[in-house]
Formats: structure tokens, C-alpha cells, sequence
């Protein structure tokens, strides 16, 4: 008897063992991102989560925790916190990273871009490697980069068709730059957290914002709450996945190599459908009431040549040489 319980005593410890060594190999990393779960930065983070469970065998697994929710809704904190490792993952885009790293505003330059050609060739080349490079030393390892978009302004109070019609404006804005950016254009610009924003249009303590048409007006249903919109193209702004640099050390490189081709991968689908969404997004939001004006090239000028000096400042501000990797790598794409 003595013998026996002896045996199912220690058969018992080692199947414990085995379970708690399974338990131990078994993890669940903890993915932020800004906006809400309809958008495409939510189905990019989804679709990273899905390829990585897949290829890890279940043994790595994504939670995703959208509108900031582990920032306490602060989607300026997310990258800081990435970056000292109390969080796993982000994804975010440049634009929110500019108080910790403003080289990253380089991205977001007024007019900068004329196509998503440009675009990739900067995202996707040696530029997007040079900023992957300067977030490493802020403790985040980008693994892939993907799209919020081309931002379009949209406001209650009259169409926008110059820059004249944007004085007196009270617009939310999401990063420092853009305040430059408004004040140039004679608006008055307010930093405003995204889960805020909807509120503040509804009640109308801001007349308007500026988005992406396919990663943000049209998911968030910005259209409900707005009614003019001007297609000006007028700042791009680039998102990225990014893992904490302890997580990433924590990895071997079979590891490492499974996080990167995961977010690649799910970056592109990201880009892809966040394109697709904005290539029919203007019949969409006309449907659905909102008054669009697309200006014309020459009124495009007009409304760069107005935001020249918040690009000077910023050019400055990110680097000369940084921006001039920029300008030859969108020269190379034309």
C-alpha cells in the first residue's frame, strides 16, 4: 500500500511538472493600439495575432486591447511604455510617437507625398530602416510597418475649398506638429486624445479633425457627427508594430524570425485593406451625406505653399539629413 501510494504520489508530481513546464511555454503577449475595434488598425493587429498563433503552434498568442485602453486612453504613452516594458506590443502610428522621438513627425511633413508609390518607397526602404534604428534606441524593435493614411479634414462648419476657409476653426489635432500646422493655416488647433474626439464633435467643442478616410473617418463613423469633408491629402501618417527590445532580447532567433514575417505580412493586409477602403470611400461618405470637395492641383499649391513654414520648422526640428533621405527616396519612386 505504502508502495503503491508512493508510485501515484510521484506519477502525480510529474504529470504537475508537465503541465506547469506546458503552462510556462504557453504565452499571451499583450498588443495596444489607438483606435477602435472596427477600424483597420484593429483587423492588422488581429491578423498579426491570428499569424503568429498559427505559427508558434498556439504557444504564442496576442491579446489586443484597443482605444489605448492599457495607456489608461493615453495613446501618447503607449510607445513609452513599450519602450521601458510595460507593454508587449504596440501599434500606433508615427504621429503619436513624435513626444518621445520627433524624428518621427519626418513622416508627416505637409505635403511631403504625392502617391503611395512615394510612400512605400519610404515606409517600406532605407528611410523607414533609419527610423526603426532610432526607435530601437528607445527600447521598441518595429517589426513591420503599416498605414493609417492620407489625413482629410472634415469639419460643421463650411466646406473647406482654400485656406482661407480654415481660419477660425477649432480643430482637434492629434501630435504637436499638426498644432504648427493649423496655426498656419489660421485655424485654432486642440490635442485631443481619439476617445475624447467623437464627444467633443458631437457637442461641439471642436468644429472638426483631420483622418484617414479608410482607416478612420469611415470605421469610427466620423461621417455621423460631420458634415463637410476636403480630400487635401496634406500629411501622411505611417503606423507601425512595434515589440518591447526586453520582450524582443527574451527571444531566440527562430522566435524573433516568426514575430518579424508575422507582422510583415499582417501589415500588408493592413495597407491593403485600408487602400481598398479609401479608394471607394468617397462615394461611401457621399452617400451617407457628407458634402466632399476634391480641390484641384492648383488649389493644392495654394494649401502647400500655406503650410510651408510648419514644414520648414519641422524639417528643422526631425533633421536635415533625415529629411533629405526622405526627399531622395520619393525622387527614386517618381
Amino acid at each position: 500500500m505504502t508502495f503503491a501510494r508512493f508510485g501515484m504520489t510521484a506519477l502525480a508530481t510529474v504529470l504537475a511538472s508537465a503541465v506547469l513546464v506546458g503552462g510556462a511555454a504557453a504565452e499571451t503577449l499583450r498588443l495596444s493600439h489607438n483606435t477602435g475595434d472596427t477600424t483597420t488598425w484593429q483587423k492588422g493587429a488581429d491578423k498579426f495575432a491570428e499569424l503568429l498563433s498559427e505559427a508558434t503552434g498556439g504557444e504564442t498568442t496576442v491579446r489586443v486591447f484597443p482605444n489605448a485602453q492599457l495607456a489608461g486612453g493615453d495613446q501618447m504613452r503607449q510607445a513609452e511604455m513599450v519602450g521601458r516594458g510595460a507593454l508587449d506590443l504596440v501599434v500606433t502610428s508615427a504621429i503619436n510617437v513624435t513626444p518621445l522621438v520627433p524624428e518621427m513627425a519626418v513622416f508627416s511633413l505637409p505635403y511631403l507625398y504625392s502617391d503611395y508609390a512615394q510612400v512605400d518607397a519610404t515606409t517600406q526602404g532605407a528611410p523607414g530602416e533609419m527610423l526603426a534604428e532610432i526607435l530601437k534606441g528607445k527600447g521598441i524593435v518595429v517589426l513591420a510597418w503599416g498605414e493609417n493614411g492620407f489625413r482629410e479634414v472634415t469639419n460643421n462648419v463650411r466646406p473647406v475649398q482654400s485656406p482661407e476657409d480654415m481660419k477660425g476653426l477649432n480643430m482637434r489635432v492629434a501630435g504637436p506638429m499638426y498644432i504648427d500646422v493649423m496655426n498656419a493655416l489660421g485655424a485654432n488647433p486642440q490635442q485631443m486624445q481619439w476617445t475624447e474626439t467623437m464627444t467633443a464633435l458631437q457637442q461641439g467643442v471642436v468644429d472638426g479633425q483631420e483622418n484617414p478616410i479608410g482607416a478612420v473617418i469611415i470605421p469610427q463613423q466620423v461621417y455621423e457627427v460631420q458634415k463637410y469633408l476636403t480630400t487635401w491629402h496634406y500629411s501622411y501618417d505611417p503606423i507601425f508594430i512595434g515589440i518591447s527590445q526586453q520582450k524582443w532580447d527574451s527571444y531566440d532567433a527562430e522566435m524573433q524570425e516568426k514575430l518579424k514575417t508575422a507582422a510583415v505580412e499582417a501589415m500588408k493586409y493592413q495597407r491593403d485593406i485600408s487602400r481598398e477602403a479609401t479608394a471607394s470611400g468617397i462615394e461611401f461618405l457621399r452617400e451617407k451625406g457628407m458634402e466632399v470637395y476634391e480641390p484641384s492641383a492648383e488649389e493644392l499649391a495654394v494649401f502647400k505653399e500655406a503650410t510651408q513654414p510648419a514644414f520648414d520648422t519641422w524639417a528643422e526640428k526631425v533633421g536635415p539629413e533625415l529629411v533629405q533621405a526622405f526627399q531622395s527616396a520619393i525622387d527614386s519612386a517618381n
